[in-house]
């Protein structure tokens, strides 16, 4: 019997499940096959006492509608950084990655499947040159891998902020306020301008083109006559001022490597107060319900074709290389190239086109 294990890394996000399930019924095609999971990534290899289960058809019966991922995720440390506590109660981390490699070569592993975005996918890369036969899915609501047309969970993501979008039009309607609401995407700006365009926002702020303050101010004020009016903002929290800075905080979690963003909303709406916007502003930040829920069809169709493609990977021994989308195939492409360069928003694209053409205001 040969033995695949499948590991969910980084940020939750919708349409997990649904590639777990594809490997599982893909792999149950083949009679000699047996799929393992590994809880929270392959810090189940790494615990003591080791953390996995067998995955079959009953156990994934289901699942490809829920959110989040039966087998758990963590964007904390991992095999090449792992933390541990010491003596005198500082953290530092070690590399387990060699010990990990032989855990898996005595339960039997004979290929990984990865499913994790960037910083997931520069794990696989590294495992890969260490030896392991491994195969890459890209994972992230934020669309920033540049070998994939699109990675799965992103247009659920995009679904639930054009929604707030929608919910947030009629309350500012009703106060005659400027609503700014904060989305996800890190460094790349592909929710907020998706949302934007989908749920005819006024503004569009994105990590990709820094913004003026003062156009912003002069843009809010035309859509107001005698005090009444309306306006939405969509801002990405890596959006940044010209001259400015990214807004975050360094994280204090242990294992926990990245800038946490976020407090772009409150900050645009304090710097546009200061320089005497009058009209009454509230923020929403919608956060972590961005990554959760039912995933949308497309996503759970992409999903599924990248989970049942993983599989059939692994059969055609194509170690390193990593499924992706290129319409309107499935195909693959070597890890290296995959992590290579991120996907950002170009700003004179045609998405970016489309959006100024029917209004839309970049603050620049």
């Amino acid at each position: 019997m040969k033995r695949v294990l499948v590991a969910t890394g980084g940020g939750d996000c919708p349409g997990l499940n649904a590639v777990i399930r594809a490997v599982v019924k893909r792999a149950a095609q083949e009679p000699d096959w047996e799929v393992i999971g590994s809880y929270q990534s392959f810090d189940g290899i790494l615990r003591e006492p080791t953390e996995i289960r067998v995955l079959d058809e009953r156990s994934v019966a289901g699942i490809h509608v829920q959110g989040g991922t039966i087998i758990g995720t963590t964007n904390k440390g991992g095999p090449f950084a792992w933390p541990i506590k010491n003596n005198d109660g500082t953290w530092s981390s070690v590399d387990r990655s060699d010990e990990m490699i032989r855990k898996l070569q005595y339960l039997g592993i004979d290929a990984v499947i990865s499913i994790g975005g960037d910083g997931s996918q520069k794990i696989s890369q590294q495992l890969f040159e260490k030896g392991l036969n491994i195969i890459g899915v890209p994972k992230t609501i934020d669309n920033d891998l540049s070998s994939t047309d699109f990675t799965f969970g992103f247009q659920t993501a995009v679904q639930i902020a054009t929604e707030a979008v929608d919910k947030l039009v009629t309350t500012a309607a009703s106060h005659n306020r400027v609503l700014i609401l904060e989305v996800m995407g890190r460094y790349a700006g592909w929710i907020a301008l998706h949302a934007a365009i989908a749920g005819g926002a006024e503004v569009c702020l994105i990590p990709e083109i820094p913004y003026d303050l003062n156009k912003i101010n002069e843009r809010l004020k035309s859509r107001y006559n005698k005090g009444k009016g309306n306006a939405i903002v969509v801002i990405a929290e890596g959006a940044i001022p010209k001259d400015g800075h990214v807004s975050g905080v360094q994280s204090d979690e242990i294992g926990y490597a990245n800038l946490r963003l976020g407090g772009v909303a409150q900050k645009l709406s304090h710097d546009l107060k200061t320089i005497g916007f009058e009209a009454d502003i509230r923020e929403t930040v919608l956060g972590h319900l961005q990554r959760g829920g039912v995933p949308v069809a497309y996503d759970r169709v992409l999903a599924t074709q990248f989970g049942a493609k993983a599989f059939e990977l692994v059969l055609e021994g194509r170690f390193g290389e990593m499924v992706a989308y290129r319409h309107p195939h499935i195909v693959s492409v070597p890890l290296i190239d995959a992590i290579n360069r991120p996907n950002f928003v170009e700003p004179d694209c045609d998405l970016v086109r489309t959006a100024r053409g029917v209004g839309i205001s970049f603050g620049d």
